[in-house]
């Protein structure tokens, strides 16, 4: 006769849980959660890495404008074309938009053209920045203003400045441009005047003899 499952022989065993699928993954789900939200707070908790903040006053801020050091004292917010508009007094190049659209405003940054009231003055610091106020040599005028001149490229002037400084950023790189360059390396800046006729003659009776 087979024992029984209380005879003294055979010592009582443990009772077995039964633990469903859906309360497993129930359970699964908010650990899971709970250890996901302690990361995010451990990561909150650990200082962000990066360049070390600045601001929100002024800060020494050193620039090289048309080869020459330019020491100032500004907030981080203020843009190239304020620094060297109003800290500066260099006011060849106009502000017009404001917004980075019209171009008026362009600076040669390291051989690049860049709209300067939409660049930070901190951001370029060590970087060769030239401006309108800089192309001349005494009384004698670069290649592209004289051709500006010469074919009378200008009405109000106020977009002139930036022109100029596109004209001579593509002359630069493409000594002797087609048309379609010469439009393509233009096409950021605007003549409310309607004077485009006139620019590109310019920029055409510049070609080979601009300098670096």
């Amino acid at each position: 006769m087979a024992p029984k499952d209380d005879h003294p022989d055979h010592p009582e065993q443990p009772p077995r849980f039964s633990v469903s699928r859906r309360d497993f993954l129930k359970t699964a789900g908010i650990s899971s959660l709970a250890a996901g939200v302690t990361g995010v707070a451990d990561a909150e908790a650990q200082p962000a890495a990066g360049p070390r903040a600045v601001g929100p006053g002024e800060v020494p801020v050193q620039l090289m404008v048309n080869g020459k050091r330019l020491d100032l004292r500004i907030e981080p917010r203020v843009t190239l074309l304020d620094a060297i508009r109003n800290r500066a007094d260099m006011t060849g190049n106009k502000r017009v938009c404001d917004r980075g659209a019209c171009g008026a405003c362009t600076m040669i940054v390291d051989g690049r053209t860049v709209y300067a009231c939409s660049t930070l003055a901190i951001e370029v610091q060590g970087k060769q920045i030239r401006t309108v106020d800089g192309l001349a040599t005494g009384n004698t005028l670069h290649p592209v203003q004289q051709a500006f001149c010469d074919v009378d490229a200008l009405m109000c002037g106020f977009c002139t400045p930036g022109f100029v400084m596109a004209a001579v950023a593509l002359l630069e790189k493409h000594p002797n441009p087609t048309a379609d360059q010469a439009r393509k390396g233009l096409d950021g800046n605007i003549c409310r005047c309607g004077t485009f006729t006139r620019i590109m003659e310019a920029t055409m009776k510049a070609r080979g003899v601009t300098r670096a």
